[in-house]
């Protein structure tokens, strides 16, 4: 038997197919937190005013989409899609520096550019990764190219590269957010640790 269906029927069916879509992915963002120093230094190792600009990075490493690359292909790096930094890495890993620096003690004061103050002494940061690395044992790492110059004297006082790899608890970009916060940390308690006092 056939049925004949009304034409009001056939074009309402018509529309809600039309309109049923996949769903979209929803973009995820997430922002870095360095756990500050247990300890303040009796007295700052840096007598006068510490800048730190916002931190250089080329390629991947200046955008906010997260960074990863697989242990079974070392070589090739790749970006998320829908997995973005709050901020660009250069910004964010600067201001979690300078919060570190400033708790530590490090310098009779540690400020950004956008104050607009003389400073004594300049810390440059180049990013070199910020990664997550998926596999069997995943890890992230994080390098960072570092100097600290005496801006009236002309001199360099730190001059080094620093990188730290980290096990992350699974291969979500979570768990490598989390790694990322310790390896950070790091990184800035081996800064703090080594400047020297001119």
């Amino acid at each position: 038997m056939t049925r004949i269906y009304s034409p009001i029927v056939v074009v309402t069916v018509l529309l809600l197919a039309a309109c049923a879509q996949p769903t979209v992915t929803q973009d995820t963002f997430y922002r870095l937190r360095v756990t500050p120093p247990q300890a303040t230094l009796e007295k700052p190792k840096l007598s006068g005013t510490l800048e730190v600009p916002r931190f250089s990075a080329d390629g991947l490493m200046a955008g906010r989409p997260i960074v990863f690359s697989e242990a079974a292909d070392p070589l090739q790096v790749s970006a998320y899609h829908y997995h973005f930094w709050l901020e660009p890495p250069g910004a964010m890993l600067r201001d979690e520096m300078v919060g570190y620096l400033r708790a530590a003690g490090v310098a009779k004061s540690v400020v950004t550019p956008e104050l607009r103050v003389d400073p004594d002494f300049m810390l440059i940061v180049k990013i070199k990764r910020v990664e997550q690395v998926r596999g069997p044992s995943p890890k992230v790492v994080v390098a960072l190219d570092v100097a600290l110059n005496a801006r009236k004297e002309e001199r360099l006082l730190l001059l080094k590269t620093y990188q730290v790899e980290k096990a992350a608890a699974d291969n979500t970009v979570g768990a490598a957010v989390e790694a990322l916060n310790g390896a950070v940390a790091a990184i800035c308690a081996g800064i703090a640790s080594d400047i020297p006092a001119p």
